[in-house]
């Protein structure tokens, strides 16, 4: 009897109500990050206190609101793991002399004036033969920050070509998490999706290239000379033993991806053979290439660059992000219990009457998601349950939706600094999505691109009255088909 009382004493918040933790979010962090240069950390977790006293005005308790934090931090687990493992691999390669070896024939490979296309298509490449660009930005991404370093690129634009990359990757690949998520949460099958997804990402992946080739011949100038990368060839080869035979350990990765593996167990199978090959390779002591998995590499070289290189890794460097994950995640949690979240959404779709206004509003939705849930899976889930209805009310085909999810959702993750890929990518690639945002251009351009399409009505497709009444229908948290 008390559960129901309860139930019938919560209110559903209007527009306005929630758009309070929202304004007051937003204030805290412009205010906080700019003005007092503060970690989006203590702003993130006083406006989950603002949403919790919003969501109790309303007649949750707080039982209820932890609940759904908790639900929600469950959702960012896996991905808190795989951070974890990703910082014993960073740490472990670079005691290997892996990620060194990779730097080392980079450096005779590629040169400042076609550096940041290579990137970006390199990162294409490891990305869609693993399926996962936290994996491709933490293992191929590391050595790619590393060359662009020792070549005196700006390391903002070496970061942003590695991200398009990595996140073209993960987008198309079938053995992506949110390609399948996508079609699986509006009920699309998987390849018919990534097809009609194509017609947006191929041409903003051209448009990317295009820019970091044009891009690269304009800062190509301030590259580092010929006498400066052969300088830091001897630095790398005097401390490292370079061998190509260490190349085997991001293959065995790709393999391992590529034979579709699950991330962890793979990830954890690469660091564990970075341990081996810093015995083996470099003569580190069994017990001290253990301890580097938690504590990362460190080595006193003296040399600037050897520093910024060298030191870098282990799991407790990624405790940062961890922890602003878990602060974003609850924050995300308490509005998502206390419908603050569908109230936005719910408050947009007056905005969307036709097709195009729709498709911006979906837009709209996927980008706000990333910034107030902090998780892209967030970001796919909830406007996918939300516009399902809508779009077949219009007959559109489903697959408009999946690959707006993405086109939004997916791309535009990594450019929120305090969303779980944003955080994942600052504590990877050592630069801050402030930074690298600017450069990450399929990233910018392919929500442009979806935004076109919708309203010049291009590659959207339309299905009869009687196929979009047999369309998959979202019930609560499960996909379900109506019967004939």
């Amino acid at each position: 009897m008390d559960e129901r009382k309860e139930e019938r004493e919560m209110k559903k918040p209007t527009f306005k109500l929630a758009l309070i933790p929202i304004g007051f979010m937003i204030a805290s962090l412009f205010v906080g990050i700019l003005q007092y240069d503060l970690d989006p950390h203590i702003p993130l977790l006083i406006s989950g206190g603002v949403g919790a006293i919003v969501a109790m005005s309303l007649g949750f308790t707080w039982k209820q609101l932890e609940e759904g934090m908790l639900n929600a931090i469950r959702l960012s687990l896996q991905a808190v793991i795989i951070l974890m493992i990703i910082g014993a691999i960073i740490g472990t390669w670079i005691a290997a002399g892996i990620v060194p070896t990779m730097i080392y024939y980079g450096l005779d490979i590629l040169n400042p004036s076609y550096f940041l296309v290579a990137a970006c298509a390199i990162s294409c490449v490891v990305a869609i033969a693993s399926g996962n660009a936290w994996t491709a930005a933490g293992t191929i991404g590391i050595a790619l920050m590393g060359i662009g370093e020792g070549l005196g690129m700006n390391l903002g634009m070496v970061a942003g070509a590695v991200i398009s990359g990595v996140y073209f990757g993960d987008k198309v690949s079938p053995l992506s998490e949110t390609t399948n998520l996508a079609p699986g949460i509006t009920g699309t099958e998987l390849f018919e999706h990534i097809k009609h997804m194509m017609f947006t990402t191929i041409p903003a992946l051209i448009i990317a290239l295009l820019l970091y080739t044009v891009l690269g011949f304009y800062v190509s100038g301030d590259g580092a000379t010929i006498e400066q990368v052969q300088t830091l060839q001897s630095q790398l080869s005097e401390y490292f033993v370079i061998t190509p035979w260490l190349l085997l350990a991001p293959l065995a990765i790709i393999i391992m991806m590529i034979k579709q593996m699950p991330a962890i167990p793979a990830l954890t199978i690469g660091s564990l053979i970075g341990v081996i090959f810093a015995v083996g390779f470099q003569g580190t002591g069994i017990g001290e290439a253990i301890n580097i998995m938690y504590y990362g590499f460190s080595s006193d070289t003296g040399l600037e660059f050897m520093q910024n290189l060298l030191n870098n890794g282990g799991i407790e460097s990624m405790l940062y992000t961890v922890s602003l994950i878990l602060i974003a995640m609850s924050f995300g949690g308490i509005l998502e219990t206390s419908g603050i979240l569908e109230a936005l959404v719910m408050g947009l779709l007056r905005f969307a009457k036709k097709t195009g206004s729709l498709i911006a509003t979906t837009i709209a939705t996927c980008v706000g998601a990333n910034i107030i849930a902090c998780d892209q899976y967030l970001s796919i889930i909830l406007p996918g349950r939300m516009y399902a209805k809508t779009f077949r009310e219009r007959n559109l085909h489903l697959k408009n939706l999946s690959r707006t999810l993405e086109d939004a959702g997916t791309m535009t993750s990594p450019l929120v600094p305090w969303n779980t890929c944003g955080a994942f990518m600052f504590a990877t690639l050592g630069v801050s999505a402030f930074t690298y945002a600017p450069y990450a251009f399929l990233n910018l351009i392919s929500p442009i691109v979806a935004l076109i399409y919708g309203f010049i009505g291009y590659k959207i497709e339309y299905v009869s009255k009687e196929t979009a009444e047999d369309e998959p229908e979202l019930t609560g948290n499960n996909l379900t088909r109506k019967k004939a």
